[in-house]
């Protein structure tokens, strides 16, 4: 995890196998602001839809009890959107550095369409 300290709050970059592990221990809320399209096309399973065209932070759950993690392609628009988060007020955010690429590149697994079928299906990166 790296710790970056903005004007407005603490923004945290975790890698892939952070947020895998925090996710599967129930601990965080994980957020995807990539595009519908993108979402319904591949996502990670459990993940919560937010486009980053229509965020809006203060309809975001209470950190009280999980912390958010925000996620998109490449990293780039979480990170974006994590620090709005911040600028209205969250005092410490969360995204997942390297959004849902590395998240594919560190072999996790994820929910992807069959091209053959249209159908979804679990998929996993293999060596």
């Amino acid at each position: 995890m790296d710790i970056e300290t903005t004007e407005t709050g603490t923004l945290e970059h975790w890698t892939p196998d952070e947020v895998a592990a925090a996710f599967a221990e129930d601990r965080i809320v994980l957020i995807d602001v990539r595009t519908p399209q993108e979402f319904a096309l591949e996502r990670i399973n459990g993940a919560l839809l937010a486009p980053m065209q229509a965020f809006q932070p203060n309809h975001m759950p209470d950190q009280s009890k999980k912390q958010i993690v925000f996620h998109c392609g490449s990293g780039v628009r979480s990170a974006r959107v994590a620090k709005l988060c911040l600028a209205a007020g969250e005092k410490r955010i969360t995204h997942m550095a390297g959004g849902f690429a590395a998240w594919k590149e560190a072999g996790l697994a994820y929910m992807g369409t069959d091209m053959a079928t249209g159908a979804p299906k679990e998929m996993q990166k293999t060596a």
